[in-house]
C-alpha cells in the first residue's frame, strides 16, 4: 500500500534559523517559507536526492506544532510521511484494519498541493504518519 517515504518533518520554533542549519552546516538547498494557514504551519523543504526534509514552525496559537514543541522544547521529528496511489482506498484499507485517521477522516490539501491524511500515532509504534497522494 504505502510507497517511499517522501519527507520527514520535523518541528522548530524559528524556521528561520533552522533552516539556516541545513544551508550553512550542512550544504542543502532550502526553499522559501510557505505558511499553511489551513494547517497551523509555515513549512520550507529540503530537497534530497532520495526524499525531502519538511521543516515546521507553528502559525497562530491553535497550530499543532504548538503543543508538540510545549512538549518538545527543542523541536524535533514531528511525524513521517509516505506516498499512496490512492488515498482514498489506503483510508478505507486502514480503517478497516483498525487504523484511526485523524480528523473528520476526509483528505486535506497539503503543502505540495495534493490530498494528505494523518494516522494516529498510537497505531504506527508511537509515530504519526501522513499519508500523501502521488
Amino acid at each position: 500500500m504505502i510507497g517511499r517515504l517522501n519527507h520527514v518533518a520535523i518541528a522548530v520554533k524559528d524556521i528561520k534559523t533552522a533552516s539556516a542549519v541545513y544551508e550553512k552546516t550542512l550544504g542543502a538547498v532550502v526553499t522559501a517559507p510557505v505558511a499553511q494557514p489551513e494547517h497551523g504551519v509555515t513549512v520550507v523543504f529540503i530537497n534530497l536526492p532520495n526524499t525531502k526534509i519538511e521543516l515546521l514552525e507553528p502559525l497562530g496559537a491553535g497550530s499543532p506544532i504548538t503543543k508538540f514543541l510545549e512538549k518538545n522544547a527543542d523541536g524535533g521529528i514531528h511525524h513521517v510521511c509516505y506516498e499512496v496511489d490512492d488515498i482514498l482506498a489506503a483510508r478505507d484499507q486502514l480503517k478497516a484494519g483498525g487504523a484511526r485517521v485523524l480528523g473528520d477522516g476526509n483528505p486535506k490539501i497539503g503543502a505540495h498541493g495534493k490530498p494528505v491524511l494523518f494516522l494516529h500515532p498510537k497505531d504506527f509504534c508511537g509515530t504519526l504518519v501522513e499519508l500523501e497522494q502521488v
